[in-house]
């Protein structure tokens, strides 16, 4: 047999594996768009499992939108410490603040993404809910614990040491809000079923009472003048 008619056609498969092998380690090593769609549909396919297994409410998916609002709303305030004459411990319970809301506004507005739900840009202004008024009529009213426009800007305008009792206090009624909207979820019912929004609303319970007794022994010790809470 002839050696070339028989080493011919190896050397054509060699070099076709060799190429296959290259074209595949260049695939693997730039990110298609189709494997970042896939990506996203395939968190979206977890979502939608996850909510056939444990069905969201209307209750949920307003909770989720609401805390987007309320948590805008402690940022803006939290940002204004630093230029505000505010003491360092209350710069520290600042920055503390805007990175723990921050991350939970992510949180919030993945779940309603991953649901095909309306993602609210965050609004210091916050959301109105409906209130029932007299004759029936439909008045708006902010979310628990957040402070209208005229309390904003006399956040604002206050400095020093004036700053920090207002903060505190301020901060306090809006942390009071929020457990309250986590109380309201939980009496609603066939709410907070979704693991995602049990396992938030939880988290937002349990940091922000701690966080209201440790602002409240902070203001104590500011009204009794003692400056190191």
């Amino acid at each position: 047999m002839n050696t070339r008619s028989v080493l011919a056609p190896l050397r054509v498969a060699t070099v076709l594996a060799l190429s296959a092998s290259v074209a595949q380690g260049a695939r693997a090593q730039t990110p298609s768009t189709s494997a970042v769609s896939a990506s996203e549909a395939a968190a979206m396919a977890k979502a939608r499992a996850d909510s056939a297994q444990y069905p969201y409410t209307n209750a949920d998916v307003d909770f989720m939108t609401g805390m987007i609002a309320h948590h805008a709303q402690a940022i803006v305030m939290s940002r204004m410490a630093p230029t505000h004459g505010a003491s360092a411990s209350i710069q520290t319970l600042a920055a503390r603040i805007i990175n723990a809301q921050q991350d939970e506004i992510m949180t919030t507005q993945m779940w309603l993404r991953d649901r095909n739900k309306p993602v609210p840009d965050p609004d210091a202004k916050g959301m109105q809910m409906p209130m029932n008024g007299p004759m029936g009529n439909m008045k708006p009213m902010l979310m628990p614990g957040m402070l209208t426009e005229a309390q904003m800007k006399q956040l604002d305008a206050a400095r020093g040491k004036d700053f920090d009792r207002l903060f505190l206090s301020s901060m306090i009624r809006h942390h009071q809000g929020a457990v309250q909207m986590v109380s309201d979820l939980f009496e609603t019912n066939g709410a907070a079923q979704d693991q995602t929004v049990f396992k938030f609303a939880n988290d937002v319970n349990a940091d922000q009472t701690t966080e209201i007794a440790r602002m409240q022994r902070m203001l104590d010790a500011l009204d009794s003048g003692n400056h190191s809470p």
